[in-house]
C-alpha cells in the first residue's frame, strides 16, 4: 500500500486492544463485527469475506442502521488498531489488507516487534477524513448526527482535540443534557456530575487535589473548579423545540449544536498522525532531544499538537505552507513543513522538520487534500444557528484572513516560539540562513500563491514590508 491507498494515523484513544473484526472465517461465510463511535458492534453475516470490498461492507452497516444516502460519503470504514489506523479506499478489501497488517505496522509504525505480533486490527465505522463540515451541517438524520456526534465527543473527552476549559464545558454541558435530561433546579445535579465527571469532560479536568499540597489549601479551594463550571454550563443550556420534522424528543439539536461547537476547533475532522520535532536548544550545553507531536491534517490545513501539554504548536492553512518528504531510503523519514515567520523583525521562510515513518502518507494526505478543494465547486451552505443550546457563530473569514482568536492563550493558537526550526533565506544558488531577503520556496510543492496569503519576499523589498 502506497501513500495514496488510505489515510494512516496514530489510533484513537479508545482502549480497543486486540479486538478482533472477524470471529470465523471459513471458505465461503465469516461473522465480521464492525465497531461504532460508541464502541457498539454492527455483527455482519458475509460471503466471500476475503475478496469483500470496503464499499460493499460500508452499504451492508448502512442496511443495517438504516442509515439515508448521506451516511455514504459521511463514513468510511477504518482498519485500526493501538499501533496504527488507516481510512480504507472503497476498492480496498479489508480481509486482505488485515492479512497484511503486520507489514504495515514495520511499515509506518516504529512499534516493538513483540507489539506487532500481538496487534489485531478491527474495522470501525468512522467519520470520513474527506467530509466537509459545510455539508455536515446539511444533515437532518438522528442517527447520523448521532454517530458524529460521539466520535467528536471521544475526542474531545480524549484530548485529542485540544480545547479551552470554556470550551469543554460547554462541550461538557450538552453531553450533560444528552444524557441526564433538562436541568432541573433543587435536583442533585451536582452528585450525578461528580461521580460520572470523565463522562462530560476531558480527564486532565477531572482531576482532584490530593497529597500534602491539597492538605494544605483545604476543601474551600478550587479543587472543584472543573465540576463547578460544567455545572453552571449545564445551567446555561436552554432548551430548543425540535424541527418540523423531528419528534418531540429529539436530542438531534443538541448533536447538531456539540458538532457546530466543534467545527470552531481547525483540526476538527482530521486524520491523525504520530511523529517527533526537535526541542529547542535549552542549557548551557544547548542539549534539545525530541518532543512527540500528533499531526491533524484536514480538509483545511495542518496542526501540529503537542502529544504531552494537549495543545497546538502551529497551525497553517494549505495556502500558507510548502512541503516535501524524505524517505526512509534517502535518509530518516521525515515530513518536511514551510512557511513564513520573523527572525527579530527580519522575514525569514521556517522549516520545521518533522520525524515520522508516517511522513509518506501525510504528504499525499496533504496533496489529496489540496486536489479536492481545487476541485470543489459547491458554494458554501449557510450555516444555521444552534439556536437555544449555544450561540450562533459569528461570519466566517474569507479565504484569505484568519479568523480572530477568541481569547489569548488559547490552546489552538499556534505556539511558533516553543518550535526549533530552521530559518532560511535563499539568495542566488546558495541557501543561508536568517538573511533579510528571499526569493523563492525551498520546496515547489505548494498551493499556487494566488489562491492564498503564502507569499515570498522580493529582493527589492524592505525589511519592513516582510
Amino acid at each position: 500500500m502506497d501513500g495514496t491507498e488510505g489515510n494512516a494515523g496514530q489510533p484513537a484513544p479508545a482502549d480497543r486492544s486486540h479486538r478482533s473484526s472477524v470471529s470465523s472465517v471459513g471458505a465461503r461465510a465469516a461473522d465480521v463485527l464492525v465497531y461504532l463511535a460508541d464502541d457498539k458492534m454492527v455483527p455482519l453475516a458475509v460471503e466471500n469475506l476475503p475478496s469483500l470490498s470496503a464499499h460493499e461492507l460500508h452499504r451492508a452497516v448502512r442496511e443495517v442502521l438504516q442509515l439515508p444516502d448521506i451516511a455514504l460519503d459521511a463514513f468510511a470504514l477504518w482498519l485500526a488498531s493501538p499501533l496504527l489506523e488507516v481510512q480504507l479506499k472503497p476498492k480496498h478489501q479489508p480481509y486482505k489488507l488485515g492479512r497484511q497488517w503486520p507489514e504495515l505496522l514495520l511499515r509506518f509504525t516504529d512499534a516493538p516487534d513483540d507489539d506487532v505480533a500481538m496487534d489485531e486490527p478491527s474495522l470501525q465505522f468512522r467519520r470520513n477524513v474527506f467530509f466537509p463540515k459545510r455539508r455536515e451541517l446539511q444533515i437532518r438524520d438522528e442517527e447520523v448526527l448521532r454517530l458524529l456526534y460521539e466520535e467528536a465527543k471521544g475526542n474531545v473527552l480524549a484530548a485529542r482535540y485540544p480545547c479551552d476549559v470554556e470550551d469543554c464545558e460547554a462541550l461538557g454541558a450538552l453531553v450533560c443534557r444528552v444524557q441526564l435530561g433538562p436541568y432541573q433546579p433543587g435536583q442533585p445535579t451536582a452528585c450525578a456530575l461528580r461521580e460520572k465527571l470523565d463522562s462530560f469532560l476531558p480527564a486532565h479536568l477531572c482531576k482532584r487535589g490530593h497529597g500534602l499540597f491539597a492538605a494544605l489549601r483545604g476543601r474551600s479551594t478550587k479543587a472543584g473548579t472543573g465540576e463547578q463550571g460544567l455545572l453552571d454550563a449545564f445551567r446555561r443550556v436552554k432548551e430548543t423545540a425540535s424541527g418540523d420534522s423531528e419528534p418531540e424528543a429529539s436530542l438531534s439539536p443538541y448533536y447538531r449544536a456539540y458538532l457546530l461547537k466543534c467545527h470552531e476547533l481547525p483540526f476538527y475532522g482530521c486524520a491523525f498522525f504520530h511523529g517527533e520535532i526537535d526541542k529547542p536548544a535549552q542549557g548551557f550545553l544547548h542539549r534539545g532531544g525530541r518532543k512527540p507531536v500528533s499531526v491533524a491534517i484536514s480538509l483545511e490545513g495542518v496542526h501540529v499538537i503537542d502529544s504531552r501539554e494537549k495543545h497546538v504548536l502551529l497551525g497553517l492553512r494549505f495556502q500558507e505552507l510548502s512541503w516535501d518528504h524524505t524517505s526512509p531510503e534517502e535518509e530518516e523519514s521525515v515530513l518536511w513543513l514551510e512557511f513564513d515567520g520573523d527572525n527579530e523583525g527580519t522575514p525569514v521562510n521556517k522549516l520545521l522538520k518533522i520525524y515520522s515513518k508516517q511522513a509518506e502518507l501525510m504528504s499525499s494526505l496533504i496533496e489529496y487534500c489540496i486536489e479536492l478543494n481545487q476541485v470543489a465547486t459547491e458554494p458554501a451552505a449557510p450555516q444555521e444557528s444552534a439556536s437555544g443550546p449555544t450561540l450562533a457563530p459569528g461570519p466566517s473569514p474569507s479565504p484569505t484572513q484568519r479568523p480572530q482568536l477568541r481569547r489569548q492563550g488559547s490552546v489552538v493558537c499556534s505556539r511558533i516560539q516553543h518550535l526549533s526550526t530552521i530559518d532560511y533565506v535563499e539568495e542566488g544558488e546558495q541557501i543561508k540562513r536568517v538573511k533579510p531577503k528571499r526569493t523563492t520556496s525551498f520546496f515547489s510543492r505548494q498551493l499556487s500563491l494566488s489562491q492564498g496569503s503564502y507569499t515570498v519576499v522580493r529582493p527589492t523589498d524592505s525589511l519592513e514590508q516582510g
